[in-house]
């Protein structure tokens, strides 16, 4: 967190993953933010403050890529385990869901503006579409 207005220096330094840090993304709201790591783990931070929220495990490999649901409820995360998983905010320390459809590595998704469904993209060269 900085103000770049203010001071070219970092207000703040977050640190708590184990392995490189692969994606960041906000919430709609601001609320929070999550991050996804090489260490197989999503972290959720305050999104004002950066105050570290809670961690959430359930991936076998590392997590690429994150996307929030567009009332801010809920995120889903892509991984190297070959699935994508559901998270309810910020209540979910374990998996709400998994969605186990891909026969390789999740490196992409999205959450449709609606809320309605997720889709995902593999190395498995397939895009699947999940409905919510």
């Amino acid at each position: 967190l900085w103000h770049p207005t203010e001071n070219k220096r970092p207000i703040k330094r977050l640190t708590g993953h184990q392995q490189a840090v692969n994606h960041l993304a906000f919430s709609p709201d601001s609320r929070f933010f999550a991050s996804a790591s090489f260490d197989k783990k999503i972290k959720l931070w305050n999104g004002r403050s950066g105050d570290f929220v809670t961690t959430m495990t359930g991936h076998v490999g590392a997590v690429y890529q994150v996307a929030w649901s567009s009332d801010a409820r809920f995120l889903v995360s892509a991984s190297k385990d070959s699935t994508a998983k559901l998270w309810e905010v910020p209540s979910g320390r374990k998996a709400k869901e998994t969605l186990p459809g891909h026969a390789d590595e999740v490196y992409a998704l999205d959450w449709s503006p609606n809320g309605a469904s997720v889709a995902t993209g593999s190395k498995d060269r397939t895009i699947k579409i999940w409905k919510h």
